[in-house]
């Protein structure tokens, strides 16, 4: 799903607007180059200093952004949007990492392989020759960076590129199938066309994403009988469509046979059941006509569209699936037209309309561009004609305004009942290890279990008492009461308590009403930049959550000092933040701690060197790592049994938690 905040869409491509910036500098200084008469750009004098390196972009993915249910055996795609160094696309620059339910995060190991004829990098799980499934019903993350390099100029990808899935619970063991071609018979079937162009291409779309290694010129033949010639050809993929570009003409009014063989293959490795074969006839002439758009959606100069609109446009004909990508369908805001917003492309040829999903939810009352360059081609490789300004049958560029944000309804807070001075709580013990400390009181129940694993000038310790501090300055310090079951001195009332009105601050965490769509945040809470990804108030809803190294997060109150912040997570939270690359979490505009709320229902993981704000609800198991700093409650176990976990390392690499 996509995020509203603008600083997420864009900080991750501010090196390469910088980039774009300097290029329309120096280009504005005058300059060589002949110039493109199709799209109205004039040729600039010689001497100009070339522009700037554009970075290469992921223009399709495998699976599509936030997807559900992916099979668990299938192999993880990215498109790009020009050739790239294949000793750049390697496991540290495809990566896959699963969000598992025990709230830690761990790498896939797997194999890159890269087709340089579609430009699309394969993830495999473990390898091409023996690769393993992924965990049923789990949260993945993939991957690529800025380690991968175009071909042309070695240029980097401007920032890296993220996107999240989660798995079904079974594998794919379903064969692929052909379920169009551009040789429709006039009853309607795949094959029997007649009267086509002799400078089409021939193509074949399938029902579910195929390896691009195995469509190949083995696996797509175009053959004709004597005494025609068998026509020489290059076999493209993009989308789920593969294409015979012929080398030449093909030869005028001849009966034509295209076949995909069971060499052709899923990414799950199930191959075709049987050879698909159709027919068809060539006219006696070329196709030299020109597409156009016919269709935009939203419609120029619209008004009022919604912040999650994609953007579609329809061609008068089919089109190449290899030149359906992002390079060729740009989004941007009118007032910056350098800075093209990042998204993914995807073509429907039954319909002949290219959807372009943006990454992140577009800006509310913002004026935005979109442009189809005559980079895109028909079949017969005639470039799109793009009308003069106002020109038919629409107008392209064409611009649209987003709606006036919405004020979302105010979230009421999570009442914490007899809690409220609790920095600790848990049903399954604690344990501390390293330099930590605890602002705050801590309830234990119904398991008394407490260990300072360094507390005994750095031997392990109980820490079962009320007024604890560790022997040696080692261990654990608790500035506030622990209190456990079977205490001596209320005999576990106090803990029985605190644990029960936590769980019933949990279960109506869990219950209150999304102000935001499901998957809003697009399983990552942070975002790059010294704001990362600003929150509004309101109720968040996240099947699983991230926070990547280095990431930061800023909550916004927007100068209301009561404003609640409640992010709902089905699954677990994981913060990967390390003390080299430390996650933030920033509150601005009145933003307290006390009133932001994460609600899991399983564990909560929070990374090393974390300046956290927030209170945690989890369902399960809780741990603060090394040199984190949490101001916020922290509960464990909501649900039943769950352990709470908080590591400090040597002085002063101190980790705190402090009542708000």
């Amino acid at each position: 799903m996509k995020n509203a905040n603008r600083f997420d869409s864009y900080s991750r491509f501010l090196s390469w607007f910088m980039a774009l910036m300097l290029g329309a500098l120096l280009a504005g200084c005058g300059g060589g180059g002949g110039g493109d008469p199709v799209l109205g750009i004039s040729g600039t004098p010689p001497g100009t200093p070339a522009a700037a390196p554009v970075a290469p972009t992921v223009t399709a993915t495998v699976p599509v952004r936030a997807i559900t249910g992916m099979p668990i055996n299938r192999a993880i795609t990215a498109t790009f949007s020009e050739a790239m160094d294949p000793a750049t696309l390697t496991a540290t620059s495809f990566l896959l990492r699963e969000f598992n339910s025990t709230g830690a995060v761990s790498a896939v190991a797997g194999e890159v392989s890269y087709d340089a004829t579609n430009n699309i990098a394969t993830f495999t799980p473990g390898t091409k020759l023996a690769p393993v499934s992924l965990a049923p019903a789990a949260s993945y993350q993939a991957t690529i960076t800025s380690g991968a390099r175009n071909l042309a100029a070695g240029t980097p990808m401007a920032a890296d590129y993220t996107w999240s899935f989660t798995t079904a619970l079974t594998a794919d063991t379903t064969t692929p199938l052909v379920i169009a071609t551009n040789a429709y018979g006039t009853t309607g079937t795949l094959t029997g066309a007649t009267g086509l162009p002799v400078n089409r291409d021939s193509t074949a779309t399938f029902n579910e994403a195929m390896d691009p290694a195995s469509i190949a010129a083995a696996t797509f033949t175009l053959t004709c009988a004597l005494p025609c010639a068998n026509p020489a050809g290059a076999v493209s993929y993009a989308g789920n469509t593969a294409t015979f570009n012929p080398t030449g003409d093909l030869a005028p009014g001849t009966t034509y046979t295209s076949t995909v063989t069971t060499g052709a293959r899923d990414l799950a490795g199930n191959a075709m059941a049987a050879n698909y074969v159709w027919d068809w006839t060539t006219a006696a002439v070329a196709d030299t006509a020109a597409p156009t758009v016919t269709i935009t959606n939203p419609a120029a100069l619209a008004t009022g569209v919604p912040v999650t609109q994609s953007i579609n446009a329809s061609f008068s004909e089919e089109m190449r699936q290899a030149t359906m990508i992002t390079t060729n369908f740009t989004l941007s805001e009118t007032a910056s037209p350098l800075v093209k917003l990042p998204g993914t492309l995807a073509y429907d040829v039954t319909n002949n309309i290219a959807t372009f999903n943006p990454d992140s939810n577009l800006l509310p009352d913002t004026d935005y561009t979109v442009t189809v360059t005559n980079g895109a081609q028909d079949l017969a490789g005639n470039a799109l004609v793009v009308p003069a300004a106002g020109g038919l049958p629409v107008p392209n560029p064409w611009t649209f305004r987003t709606a006036a944000a919405l004020v979302p309804p105010p979230a009421l807070a999570i009442n914490l009942r007899g809690a409220a001075t609790f920095g600790i709580a848990s049903q399954a013990g604690l344990t501390s290890t390293g330099v930590t400390v605890v602002n705050g009181d801590v309830a234990l129940y119904p398991l008394a279990s407490c260990t300072d694993s360094t507390g005994n000038n750095g031997a392990s310790q109980t820490c079962l008492v009320k007024i604890y501090a560790s022997t040696g300055g080692t261990g654990m310090a608790v500035n506030g009461s622990i209190y456990f079951a079977g205490d001596p001195f209320d005999n576990g009332g106090t803990a029985n308590t605190v644990t029960n009105d936590l769980n019933i601050a949990w279960v109506e965490g869990k219950n209150k009403v999304d102000t935001f769509a499901v998957g809003f945040l697009g399983g990552q809470l942070g975002g790059v930049g010294p704001d990362g990804k600003i929150l509004l108030p309101g109720v968040y809803h996240e099947a699983a959550l991230g926070m990547a190294a280095g990431t930061v997060t800023t909550f916004d109150a927007q100068n209301d000092a009561n404003a609640v912040f409640i992010i709902k997570i089905d699954s677990s939270f994981v913060d990967s933040g390390t003390l080299l690359l430390p996650t933030q979490i920033k509150l601005v505009n009145g933003a307290q701690a006390r009133n932001i709320w994460f609600v899991a229902g399983l564990d909560i993981t929070i990374g090393s060197g974390t300046s956290w704000n927030g209170n945690i609800l989890a369902g399960r198991t809780a741990t603060v790592n090394d040199g984190s700093s949490v101001m916020g409650r922290i509960l464990a176990g909501a649900s039943g049994a769950g352990t709470f976990s908080i590591v400090g390392a040597a002085s002063p690499s101190l980790t705190t938690i402090t009542v708000p």
